[in-house]
């Protein structure tokens, strides 16, 4: 897997995927950007996010439930201190669905969470990462 960032102008940067996407990060004004795209630090919660949110579909439709939307709401804490890394991250699941068995959506939530997302595996060791769910 790989990634390119290259540098546009004061603190924005397009980022290209080996899979032949792109995406622009910028930073706010108080360093520097124009508030002109997400930052950096939002990007790792949306890799979360997007990470959590495929596995619960494709868990979900394994065990044949008719999953309509999954949608993941995240809320972060950082440090004070530079580095600000993250030190709380809660993930909120909605999942609706056509006759959703509350079992499966709780344990595709939970497998996701604690084993198959790689990005909160690798967040994990230092991140307190907390969930729950609804069924909307």
């Amino acid at each position: 897997m790989q990634v390119r960032i290259k540098w546009l102008e004061q603190r924005a940067f397009q980022a290209e995927t080996g899979s032949g996407h792109s995406l622009t990060m910028d930073g706010p004004p108080e360093h520097g950007g124009r508030n002109l795209a997400a930052r950096p630090m939002e990007m790792v919660l949306v890799g979360l996010g997007g990470c959590s949110a495929f596995d619960v579909v494709e868990i979900l439709e394994k065990s044949r439930q008719k999953v309509k939307d999954c949608q993941i709401g995240i809320d972060a804490e950082r440090a004070d201190d530079i580095p600000a890394v993250f030190t709380k991250i809660h993930m909120h699941f909605i999942i609706g669905g056509d006759e959703l068995n509350e079992k499966h959506v709780k344990r595709a939530v939970e497998l996701s969470a604690e084993k198959y997302c790689s990005v909160a595996k690798m967040l994990r060791p230092n991140v307190e990462i907390t969930y729950d769910y609804e069924m909307g």
